[in-house]
């Protein structure tokens, strides 16, 4: 990945945000610019040149994984670094990640900086990163086939009698055994009527005959997240659930057959949203259709009702509607899609067709 060359996007667009340098505080951001992977660190791009900020900690970490930048190692607050750093840069209006610094920070960064203007510049690394590049696509769809791997594994070790507590954790070791890093988040299994639960919490609930079983997870690969669901029987489901199933499948396919770059979110979110509806199941539906994955397991853009987002090729999204009933269960289906400039690409191999175990 050509580091370099991302904050040199930033650098380009420093005079459109009307500031002399931007401070990137967000650790996805500041992996995404310069490669590193620790706890702390920020990094200071300037027209004049760029200075990487981290503590004690991380002295030959930084040196092997940030060669591009000169650094400054600290001890106490970044205050004292930063202001060394703007004054050594001339920079007189600094632009901070204003969704990432806090109340305190930004006092901290007022009294440290005299003579220095701060400016809230929203966040244009994120922006960035909805579009993704080869060696990121790369590195999302070795994840998926890893969920791809740990999906068939747990299929194979589903016996009547084990708790979601149990499948979660089948899941966690499959997912390392299928050559993922770590769970992208953790893993979300529901029995029976608890998948009428989209976010439901793995419990001591035992696995009976007839049973659907909701699991979302995914594998984290090199830092790239996946982000998958499926919904399978145990035995015969309900017909209630059967039928939902197709209908869920159903209103998947038709969103992304509409994907397209330049087409907003909202409108993919109500394709989805309408074939759901039009089945009489429309309030069941009770999140938005989708998100963007990459360094974080949910970025931008999103598929959500009315949402204003123009989707742009190169961006990587899942598509995940759902239909819950109380009492009874639900389904939900998931699948991370490339937006090409012919429509979507799939990233997983697994089918979508109900699979009954």
């Amino acid at each position: 990945m050509d580091h370099g060359v991302r904050r040199g996007r930033i650098v380009a667009r420093l005079g459109e945000l009307e500031v002399d340098a931007l401070l990137v505080t967000r650790l996805p951001n500041v992996r995404y610019l310069t490669g590193f992977t620790g706890s702390n660190g920020q990094l200071l791009i300037a027209t004049s040149g760029e200075r990487f900020f981290t503590d004690g900690r991380y002295i030959e970490q930084s040196r092997h994984e940030v060669p591009g930048c000169e650094r400054a190692i600290y001890l106490g607050e970044l205050g004292e670094p930063l202001a060394s750093a703007c004054a050594d840069l001339g920079v007189a209006r600094l632009g901070f990640e204003d969704r990432d610094v806090s109340i305190r920070q930004h006092a901290m960064l007022g009294e440290a900086l005299d003579g220095v203007e701060l400016v809230a510049a929203g966040a244009p690394v994120d922006r960035d990163r909805w579009v993704k590049d080869a060696d990121e696509l790369r590195l999302l769809r070795e994840a998926q086939a890893c969920t791809d791997r740990a999906f068939d594994d747990v299929l194979d070790r589903l016996v009547l009698g084990m708790t979601e507590r149990q499948v979660a954790l089948e899941i966690d070791q499959a997912i390392r055994r299928a050559g993922g890093d770590d769970l992208s988040f953790e893993s979300i299994v529901a029995f029976g009527d608890a998948a009428a639960e989209p976010h439901h919490r793995p419990g001591h609930r035992v696995l009976e005959e007839g049973d659907v079983i909701t699991m979302d997870f995914g594998a984290l690969y090199d830092g790239y997240h996946a982000d998958f669901t499926r919904t399978v029987a145990f035995g015969e489901p309900p017909a209630e659930l059967r039928k939902i199933h197709d209908l869920v499948r159903e209103a998947q396919q038709a969103a992304i057959d509409a994907i397209a770059p330049g087409v907003s979110g909202g409108t993919i979110d109500d394709v989805a949203r309408s074939t759901i509806a039009h089945a009489g199941y429309g309030e069941r539906f009770t999140h938005g259709l989708g998100h963007g994955v990459g360094l974080e397991i949910h970025e931008g853009p999103n598929f959500a009702r009315s949402g204003a987002d123009t989707i742009p090729e190169g961006a990587v999204m899942t598509v995940e509607p759902g239909i819950y009933i109380p009492a009874l269960g639900g389904v939900r289906i998931e699948d991370m899609v490339e937006v090409t400039a012919d429509g979507a690409t799939v990233f997983s191999t697994s089918t979508r067709e109900l699979i009954e175990l």
